[in-house]
């Protein structure tokens, strides 16, 4: 199976599914007062009109409450992909 290639080490690609556009702006919004971002990409989702949102975060631009919550945590190596994941 083909993967997407990885992107640059401080950025992160995020793909927010939700059951409408609104939804999965909202969700965007947010990540956007955390992190600096690309402009959002929308698509379909499905037969049954969710939408699925794609956009790029910028973490090494950080801003709160992100930098204060990137700076205390650490990563625990353990990774659970979700049923649907490869």
């Amino acid at each position: 199976m083909d993967h997407e290639p990885l992107p640059s080490e401080d950025h992160a690609e995020v793909r927010v599914v939700a059951a409408t556009p609104e939804v999965a702006r909202r969700v965007a919004e947010v990540l956007r007062r955390c992190f600096a971002s690309t402009e959002q990409r929308s698509y379909p989702a499905g037969r049954e009109g969710g939408t699925r949102l794609h956009l790029t975060l910028d973490t090494a631009h950080a801003a709160e409450p992100a930098r204060t919550w990137l700076a205390t945590s650490e990563s625990t190596g353990q990774y659970q992909a979700h049923a649907d994941e490869v």
